[in-house]
């Protein structure tokens, strides 16, 4: 059990981040509570803005006061900005599909905030996530572990934290039994936002979609161009490959032969290329920029649960050190539908995280064998 002392509560003005910061205060920290601004809202954006809009900040200085402790806002829109917006933008522009939210993780929320926590004398940074830290007193790792609701879990946005980060950070919902728990503890304690819905967009995406902040940012992302199916037939134009992602199948041309869905996009001819629904799976790929939480590295072949975009379900597989530094190459007991470039790729020990990156491209070879997890490893399950 780690000993009480100072603790930054980032707090969005959602009820998750509320009732993070209710909680320590009620067990005995002394919290501090910060908003993030980190994006400019629009005269015209025509709705809150989910997580760290203005209206979110006066929800979260309403809670901190309930709550009884002091309220800052930090202002990191520049370094947001550059950091999750531009690299947003470029992913797109270079047909893949990125995560924001992780990136935020990465290079915002986390090293920004426990950057604060330092500045203002706080031993924590606690975060209303949906995960569990623990420490493996046998390897002496701090490892990231899946939620108790697993309906909420969000580990897998949740990969690039550090040893030290994690070391540092609180997330005492992780160990609730479900999101009505939070909610009943919120309207038990007063909280302004108990009922307030959960955030469920990109909070700089305006309402009409990313597509209107590529428009604006990366135009030639937005150049038309061809559709081709897998052996190079023109089956008609794009409305630019910003619009389009893998397994995608709304905006494509009309197929006599059944439906077509996006396999591949090629910034570089400008062309989406389009197949069968049979073409969008894929029995192996490469990631890159691996980070490895419960390892120090990866030393051979290990038998994993593999899950590729947020919602997914864990699929077995097998990892093995790729060809770059911080890289590896997986290959799934079954091909997977839709391995898209510029996701997240995190592997699993049952509800334990050993490590994650992200999915550089898919490979065209056969799975060499077809693994599963040793006994006891149980399946993550979808979140």
């Amino acid at each position: 059990m780690r000993a009480r002392g100072i603790v930054v509560a980032a707090m969005s003005g959602g009820v998750d981040s509320a009732v993070t910061a209710a909680l320590l205060k009620r067990e005995g920290w002394d919290v501090i509570g910060i908003t993030l601004q980190i994006w400019q809202e629009r005269a015209d954006q025509g709705r809150d803005g989910g997580c760290c809009s203005l209206g979110a900040v006066e929800d979260a200085r309403r809670a901190a006061s309930r709550i009884g402790i002091p309220h800052y806002v930090l202002n990191l829109r520049d370094h947001f900005g550059q950091e999750v917006i531009r690299r947003f933008i470029a992913e797109y522009s270079r047909g893949r599909t990125p995560n924001p939210c992780v990136e935020c993780n990465r290079s915002v929320k986390f090293s920004e905030l426990l950057r604060q926590a330092r500045a203002l004398g706080a031993d924590f940074l606690a975060t209303g996530h949906y995960a569990r830290i623990r420490r493996n007193e046998e390897t002496g790792r701090w490892e990231l572990w899946r939620a108790r609701d697993t309906r909420k879990d969000q580990s897998y946005a949740l990969y690039t934290l550090t040893q030290d980060q994690l070391q540092r950070t609180l997330m005492p919902l992780g160990e609730l039994e479900s999101k009505a728990e939070t909610r009943r503890i919120a309207a038990e304690l007063g909280l302004p936002v108990a009922a307030k819905p959960d955030s469920q967009e990109i909070c700089f995406v305006p309402p009409e979609g990313y597509t209107r902040l590529l428009r604006d940012q990366a135009p030639e992302a937005c150049r038309p161009g061809p559709v081709v199916d897998t052996s190079g037939r023109v089956r008609g134009r794009h409305e630019g490959i910003a619009h389009y992602t893998i397994g995608q199948r709304r905006r494509l041309p009309a197929s006599g032969s059944g439906p077509l869905y996006v396999v591949a996009l090629d910034p570089e001819s400008n062309t989406v290329v389009v197949g069968a629904e049979e073409e969008l799976y894929a029995a192996a790929f490469e990631a890159s920029g691996m980070n490895w939480i419960a390892l120090a590295d990866l030393p051979g072949s290990l038998a994993v649960w593999a899950r590729i975009r947020y919602n997914g379900a864990a699929s077995p597989a097998l990892i093995e050190p790729g060809p770059d530094h911080g890289s590896v190459r997986c290959r799934f007991h079954e091909p997977q539908r839709a391995v898209t470039p510029g996701q997240a790729a995190v592997f699993y020990n049952g509800d334990r995280v050993i490590g994650g990156g992200t999915i550089e491209r898919v490979l065209a070879e056969e799975p060499q064998a077809r693994p599963r997890p040793a006994a006891g490893a149980v399946q993550a399950r979808a979140s």
